[in-house]
């Protein structure tokens, strides 16, 4: 098949390239403003340096494909809270884009890339029947586009998979709690500033089970429109996650918070998806969150 990954440079979109590429044709479609080309070296595939927000760069890409892996996104959650009419963009408009150029393309296969931070402050284990309360711009842009999937699918026969993925961390990580205390670290290895109080607490998923998880049920997917969590059964807090990032770097470090129980605002300070509705089908995670973070320091530490 003809495979079209938007975003396919970056950190999750690299990686489901090259897990596709062995048994299929794949175009990556990046405008490379976080995206990398090395993470595609080695990686047999088509690219195309173009913007989900040009519509026409979108619909030139998408001819001939047979099903759309749509990764591209501002991943910036904290960030939306400033700048909230670009994230909107970013992750609405250029989601709508994508969708009407599979319209116009006659591509009937659509797997959105979404988010926990959709159900906002959830009880947790947080099924996919929780209600929709995202409390951050980039989560309000996630379920907004989840909203045009549905009705995509509805309208135009489109058939869409709504991913909401889990905290995603691994090698190729460019963003992040592991990759922001690293490099805090980097500069000054005796002090470290942490958001918040230390006491959130979430689940991290290795990028090599998040696109494992997402070819599964791609190739799986049936229903019009389908919304499946994707994430850990485990949970750590990020005073957890210092101790574990300092232990292995050998460092003797304070810790200073900043106070309250959330990051910033629009932060989730706890979260932990159901993931019964994925393993009903086959499907678990084969790394623990102690050897994702474990992964993805070394990664960024030049470790192999």
């Amino acid at each position: 098949m003809k495979v079209l990954v938007t975003g396919g440079a970056g950190f999750i979109g690299s990686h489901l390239a090259e897990k596709i590429s062995a048994e299929n044709e794949v175009v990556v479609f990046d405008n490379f403003s976080s995206g990398k080309r090395e993470f595609l070296e080695g990686i047999k595939c088509e690219i195309i340096e173009g913007d989900i927000l040009n519509q026409e760069e979108i619909e030139n890409a998408m001819e001939g494909v047979d099903i759309c892996y749509h990764i591209a996104a501002d991943p910036d959650v904290k960030g939306s809270y400033e700048k909230p009419v670009e994230n909107f963009e970013q992750d609405c408009r250029g989601t709508l884009n994508v969708l009407e150029a599979c319209r116009k393309n006659n591509v009937k296969k659509l797997i959105f890339a979404s988010s926990s931070v959709v159900y906002g402050n959830a009880e947790m284990p947080t099924p996919e029947t929780a209600p929709i309360k995202p409390i951050s711009n980039y989560g309000a842009a996630k379920a907004s586009s989840e909203n045009y999937l549905m009705s995509y699918s509805n309208l135009y026969g489109i058939k869409c998979l709504s991913l909401r993925y889990a905290n995603i961390i691994g090698p190729k990580l460019t963003h992040g709690i592991i990759y922001d205390f690293y490099n805090k670290l980097k500069g000054n290895s005796k002090e470290l500033e942490i958001l918040g109080d230390g006491t959130q607490k979430k689940s991290y998923l290795h990028v090599k089970d998040c696109v494992d998880a997402t070819v599964f049920l791609a190739e799986r997917m049936n229903n019009g429109f389908e919304a499946y969590n994707i994430g850990s059964e485990e949970q750590i807090s990020v005073k957890d996650i210092a101790d574990l990032i300092v232990n292995e770097m050998g460092l003797d470090v304070e810790y200073n918070f900043t106070g309250g129980n959330i990051g910033w605002k629009g932060d989730v300070p706890k979260m932990l998806l159901s993931i019964e509705k994925l393993k009903g089908m086959g499907w678990k995670p084969k790394f623990i969150i102690k050897e994702s973070i474990i992964d993805t320091l070394n990664y960024l530490r030049g470790i192999k």
